[in-house]
């Protein structure tokens, strides 16, 4: 372990796919484990200490009563707080559970609902404390995750990328499949960072990496509805892994609120 900084990775509601992707830097995580000092990080190792921390990455969506209480101790211990991955910075795929009725759910999957201690929402840190950074995606991409760790390091802000999927498609000489080949893609609405992976093998992007800084949500909807999806179809297209992130549930047809 480094001597520098401390740095502590934390979980909440999620399925540690974003911890991981910290894990799968490999030889990078070792130069960035001799930059800093792991505190905690208990998917890597059960040894830890105790705070303050310099920086908390922070992974998972708040779900319970128990986890609001968690996320303010944590925000009170740590220097700078980055939130990461879809269920941290917009509730996750769990916050489908937003648009429905909750009771519901716990008498028809639990045998015993009443020893359950959750909430009816499912929301991302920042609806709960300040926080500094956001890093999207389900999961995050390692080469921003190390982009940021790097810049914090360095002192100065991260380059993250604001503009769609559509922009990575071109620089891939990827054909547009909303256009040229008739398929839904949430790519002109999506924020760029995974490589625009899925149009590349024909599948229209999902959404992984929540909302584009600047999009035209209903320009899309339009052209979905060309492409003969129903207004309940178009509400599924947008409800995936940031179904509750602002911009893609306000595009989501209201009338069609089940998942």
């Amino acid at each position: 372990m480094g001597t520098g900084p401390t740095l502590a990775v934390w979980k909440f509601s999620s399925c540690d796919g974003c911890q991981l992707s910290l894990l799968d830097c490999e030889d990078e995580l070792l130069a960035v484990a001799g930059r800093v000092r792991i505190a905690y990080f208990l998917e890597a190792t059960r040894a830890t200490a105790g705070g303050p921390y310099d920086v908390s990455l922070v992974e998972g969506s708040v779900t319970t009563p128990h986890d609001v209480e968690r996320i303010h101790q944590i925000r009170d211990q740590s220097k700078l707080l980055v939130a990461i991955g879809a269920c941290a910075t917009a509730g996750g795929i769990q916050a489908l559970r937003n648009f429905a009725d909750v009771e519901q759910f716990r008498s028809v999957v639990y045998p015993s609902p009443e020893y359950l201690s959750t909430l009816d929402t499912s929301t991302p840190v920042s609806a709960h404390v300040e926080v500094d950074l956001e890093l999207v995606g389900c999961p995050i991409d390692r080469r921003q995750l190390l982009e940021t760790l790097g810049a914090i390091l360095a002192g100065r802000r991260p380059d993250l990328p604001g503009h769609s999927v559509c922009f990575e498609c071109k620089a891939r000489g990827t054909p547009c499949l909303l256009v040229a080949g008739g398929v839904p893609c949430l790519g002109p609405v999506t924020r760029a960072g995974c490589g625009a992976l899925c149009p590349a093998y024909g599948r229209g992007c999902f959404g992984c990496f929540g909302p584009a800084a600047t999009l035209n949500p209903p320009a899309l909807v339009a052209r979905l509805t060309e492409l003969g999806l129903s207004p309940r179809e178009v509400t599924r297209v947008f409800r995936t892994f940031n179904a509750a992130a602002p911009a893609f549930a306000a595009a989501a047809a209201p009338e069609e609120a089940e998942v």
